[in-house]
């Protein structure tokens, strides 16, 4: 369970909760009070709605304690308002949209709420609910919703499938009368189905062909010739159905339909003047303002540790292709953190609005002064909800590297622990984080002697490492002899465990292996974790060494370290629940002559082997069969003389050969060979 923190203050200026918090809540109330739901789509929709009652309450409660919000909490809150709009969209679409047309691409929609629910569920991810001032019962319901968002399955309604099914045939019935030159359809099947769908007065029929007629333009623009012609069919059997159900068309009813189609065209037409805009010529870019790497006008401009400016995208694709120094001066860098050059960045402001050239950063800033003035009527619907949420990464990165470096204790803790959430989260936060500049201050705190800083910096660090360039960073930054130190001696069980995590992942990387190999304390500081730790350490401490051991020189040092001992006796725990884990790295160490020589020591090994082969994983059957094997070539007559005394072993190799997978099969014949010819050569002694 994460720890209670004193959250971190976010500045008013970088950070707005007011008027996000208030958005929340209005478009939260607005989609539960939705009157007439759509008729299609009916269970994604009314699950949707009350997840986001749900949510409701936890904006509320946040927004009644009137406190300041840790970054990590502003973020979360404002990818969960863009996945609001998002659902607030897609249901008045249904509502507003032709529901034939709904009901025709009903896997299409679902998708569409499937997907809805999963982003909602990664924006809560990263909300610390430790560190929210809300009710026991608030916390526990969104930590349900949390756990039911990440396991939630595509719903697809099955009596949906089943009207789309009856008005496809309807559909093909009246395409194949229509060839014969007349109509012949079951009218009281057809009026059921309409019905189903909320079709019951003239009125709501002409609306529904209005509705499909705007449908058929959409899909005329996209060049959708089949969804065209689908509606097309659809627009006539409404029609024809229509007149047979109701015997007239009213004319009342139509001029209802032409207002419907005027008011909807004109929408449209706005829709289309507001999106246009007219080109305007760059003037000439003043040199200060070019980025010396891409020459061009630079968005997000910042300082390397040499003191020189470039544009962030720039400089962080030029230190994560491997490169450590300043393109403009060729100095080594000492450190990777770039720092927002805010005075360079308001003077690009000026001159980009003297010269009428918006800047990219233009939309998160309008998104801060939102927060400072009057809530507007749609507060912040005209930002793209991708580059928004891109924003708030960066925004909430920087703000947090910069409490990293000149934060108290308690603050460095807290944002120590919002990077940890963050980084866990995706692989563009994980970028975003290291061109932050967080990894080096990251690293300095794995010498921190609270517990939790430690604790909050390694985890950081592994989740940091997932994304592969980032590997490159940490590396380059030293980090490694840290996090052995952090491995030694940690403060913490979880710490421990996480550093041993974070080598592994590092070492991925064929470099890597061999510079962590190459630390004295390394491999003996993971063998003392595979020896002390808890069954999840035990597991981390035991990948890890696989992963170094799979370089040649470091398999020496690993049986050196004392590892085969205790790889063995973690086979004979059943607690430790790592069977597989130890077998992989004893058959690995079988590579190098001192680890067949320290396994060939173990005398209760050959029986726990022989008991795998039997009842092991099929993977373990693998690996154990490939130590025996070993064991009993060149000089392991001795292994062979105890395999044979033991009544098991043949039964269980036949077996294995029998039905085991191939590779183990090749390898139980091999093992049978040799124990015949052993048998052999003991029955007939050379004289």
């Amino acid at each position: 369970m994460d720890e209670v923190h004193a959250p971190i203050m976010a500045s008013t200026g970088l950070l707005p909760t007011g008027a996000l918090l208030e958005s929340l809540v209005h478009v939260a109330h607005e989609l539960a009070s939705m009157e007439k739901l759509p008729s299609v789509q009916v269970r994604n929709i009314s699950t949707m709605i009350r997840r986001i009652k749900l949510l409701s309450s936890l904006f509320e409660e946040i927004q009644e304690t009137n406190r300041q919000l840790p970054p990590s909490s502003v973020l979360c809150l404002t990818e969960l308002f863009s996945v609001i709009r998002r659902v607030k969209a897609l249901i008045q679409g249904c509502k507003d949209g032709s529901c034939l047309w709904g009901l025709i691409q009903t896997e299409i929609l679902s998708n569409q709420f499937y997907v809805l629910v999963k982003e909602m569920g990664r924006a809560l991810d990263i909300l610390p609910l430790s560190l929210l001032n809300i009710t026991t019962d608030t916390r526990e319901q969104v930590e349900l919703l949390h756990k039911q968002a990440k396991r939630v399955d595509l719903f697809i309604d099955p009596r949906e499938l089943q009207r789309r099914q009856e008005l496809l045939q309807v559909m093909a019935n009246e395409k194949y009368s229509k060839s014969k030159g007349g109509f012949n359809i079951d009218s009281g099947e057809v009026k059921e189905i309409l019905t189903c769908l909320g079709l019951r007065s003239p009125f709501e029929f002409e609306e529904e062909i209005s509705k499909l007629e705007i449908e058929r333009q959409k899909q005329a623009g996209t060049g959708g010739l089949i969804a065209v012609s689908n509606i097309d069919n659809l627009i006539s059997l409404v029609s024809y159905s229509k007149s047979i159900i109701f015997n007239h068309v009213e004319s009342c009813e139509r001029t209802k339909k032409d207002h419907f189609k005027q008011r909807s065209l004109s929408i449209s037409r706005n829709i289309h003047d507001t999106s246009s805009s007219s080109q305007t010529v760059v003037p000439n870019i003043p040199d200060e303002f070019r980025c010396p790497v891409s020459l061009d006008l630079m968005r997000d401009p910042v300082i390397v540790a040499s003191g020189h400016t470039y544009d962030r995208n720039s400089i962080a694709r030029w230190i994560n292709s491997g490169h450590y120094t300043c393109p403009k001066s060729g100095q080594k860098l000492l450190h990777m953190a770039l720092v927002p050059n805010y005075a360079l960045k308001s003077l690009m402001q000026q001159w980009s609005e003297e010269n009428h050239i918006p800047l990219v950063e233009d939309k998160a800033s309008s998104f801060s002064n939102n927060s400072k003035g009057k809530l507007s009527e749609n507060p912040i619907d005209h930002i793209s909800a991708a580059k928004a949420s891109v924003d708030a990464v960066k925004l909430t990165a920087e703000f947090l590297v910069g409490k990293l470096a000149t934060g108290s204790v308690e603050i460095q803790r807290q944002a120590a622990y919002e990077l940890r959430l963050l980084a866990k989260t995706s692989m563009d936060n994980r970028g975003v984080i290291a061109e932050a500049g967080a990894i080096p201050f990251l690293v300095t705190l794995l010498s921190s002697h609270d517990p939790r800083i430690q604790e909050n910096a390694v985890t950081s660090l592994l989740n940091l490492s997932i994304y592969d360039n980032n590997k490159i960073l940490i590396m380059a930054a030293g980090a490694v002899d840290s996090i052995i130190g952090v491995l030694e001696s940690g403060k913490t069980m979880e710490a421990r465990e996480n550093a041993a995590a974070a080598i592994f992942s590092l070492s991925m990387k064929h470099d890597s292996k061999v510079a962590i190999g190459g630390r004295p304390r390394a491999i003996p500081a993971l063998v003392g974790l595979l020896r002390e730790g808890t069954p999840a350490g035990k597991r981390d401490a035991a990948t890890a060494l696989f992963n170094l051991a799979v370089y040649n020189a470091n398999k020496a040092i690993v049986v050196v370290a004392g590892a085969v001992p205790v790889l063995v006796e973690l086979l004979m725990d059943d607690k430790a629940s790592i069977t597989d884990d130890a077998l992989s790295v004893l058959a690995l160490l079988l590579g190098c002559s001192e680890g067949l020589e320290e396994i060939r020591k173990s005398i209760v090994l050959v029986p726990l082997l022989i008991d795998l082969l039997r009842f092991g994983s099929p993977k373990g059957k693998e690996n154990s069969i490939a130590l025996l094997l070993g064991l009993c070539k060149d000089g392991g007559e001795e292994v062979a003389r105890r395999l044979l005394l033991n009544p098991r072993s043949i039964p269980s190799l036949q077996s294995l050969a029998a039905d085991g997978s191939l590779r183990a099969g090749r390898k139980a014949d091999a093992l049978l060979r040799i124990l015949d010819r052993c048998c052999s050569e003991s029955h007939n002694p050379v004289g």
